[in-house]
């Protein structure tokens, strides 16, 4: 299983989302601090929960971060978030 997969199994399994996407953008980094030159190191996630009815965007960002601790410790470098609500 890639690192897409991975990301998406874990965030959908603790925030139940009605929208997803998970995207590598490694390659818009290569040569770059934290690129390793072999990919899966720097993704955008979106997504829709309603876990997020109430939080601010820190509040999201945290939440997301706390569930992909491990990904950071094998390689993950970079994330861009972008968290709502269902109302958002």
């Amino acid at each position: 299983m890639d690192r897409s997969d991975v990301i998406r199994t874990k965030l959908d399994k603790a925030l139940g989302p009605t929208e997803i996407k998970v995207i590598d953008e490694s390659s818009l980094h290569d040569g770059h601090a934290g690129s390793n030159g072999a990919g899966q190191s720097h993704y955008r996630v979106e997504v829709r929960s309603s876990v997020f009815i109430g939080k601010s965007k820190v509040e999201r960002e945290r939440i997301i971060h706390s569930l992909l601790l491990e990904e950071y410790s094998s390689g993950l470098h970079a994330l861009s978030i972008r968290a709502r609500a269902p109302e958002d």
